[in-house]
């Protein structure tokens, strides 16, 4: 029987990517986005791969996330992976922090994340158990931020990383493995040009330490590598 997989913000970058290699294995996705009709590289894929269902899904909405949580109820989910994501402001410096972005970047960032894993705990429970990986950022880090700035990003980042250590330590008993997942410095609209790396590489490298977590990894921070980082 095919695992199932569902995929926040899977519309382009490194969650498209990511869409693409579970297909490839031969899960069952379902993959979310704020706006089918503008998410023409996903729905391209539809006619390629039967397994895949495309949901319009707005993740700072929570009653939406219950609803698609409650039309999934007999669905068993072996992975959740929270990939939406929002950087905000780029080039501001300290003393021009825009506030309401902040709250818009935390909304999206760090709080639908658990709002997601809270609505979907009853499918993940009937996985395998399942797991829950949650797209971080080595930014978020306390340890590895030796430059200062990026005070919206870079909290939202650490905001979720203690999300998912509390996350791993409350569903511990349940089997649930937890993981905080940097996908590396990656060329999309976000991660910009002069990225280090394409959305291919780090989403094939994120599937391979998705599938070698054991339950001593949950709670942990790693990189689409397999590298241990820093909180």
């Amino acid at each position: 029987m095919n695992k199932t997989v569902l995929i926040t913000g899977a519309n382009r970058g490194v969650g498209l990517a990511l869409t693409v290699a579970y297909l490839e294995a031969g899960w069952r996705v379902y993959a979310t986005c704020r706006d089918i009709a503008r998410a023409n590289e996903l729905t391209q894929r539809q006619s390629l791969f039967p397994n895949l269902t495309i949901v319009e899904l707005d993740v700072t909405n929570h009653d939406a996330i219950l609803h698609l949580a409650q039309s999934m109820a007999s669905i068993s989910l072996d992975l959740l992976i929270n990939n939406a994501g929002y950087y905000g402001p780029k080039g501001y410096g300290f003393g021009n922090t825009d506030a309401e972005e902040w709250r818009k970047v935390l909304e999206i960032n760090t709080i639908a994340p658990l709002k997601l894993a809270e609505a979907f705990y009853p499918q993940l429970k009937e996985g395998t158990p399942g797991m829950i990986a949650c797209v971080s950022s080595k930014v978020g880090s306390m340890a590895e931020n030796t430059s200062g700035g990026g005070y919206i990003y870079r909290s939202s980042k650490a905001a979720l990383n203690s999300v998912v250590k509390s996350l791993s330590n409350d569903l511990q008993a349940e089997g649930i493995i937890t993981i905080a997942l940097h996908p590396g410095w990656v060329q999309t609209e976000m991660g910009g040009p002069n990225a280090l790396i394409d959305s291919q590489t780090s989403a094939v490298g994120l599937k391979k330490v998705i599938d070698n977590l054991t339950p001593a990894d949950s709670g942990l921070f790693m990189d689409y590598q397999g590298n241990y980082l820093p909180w």
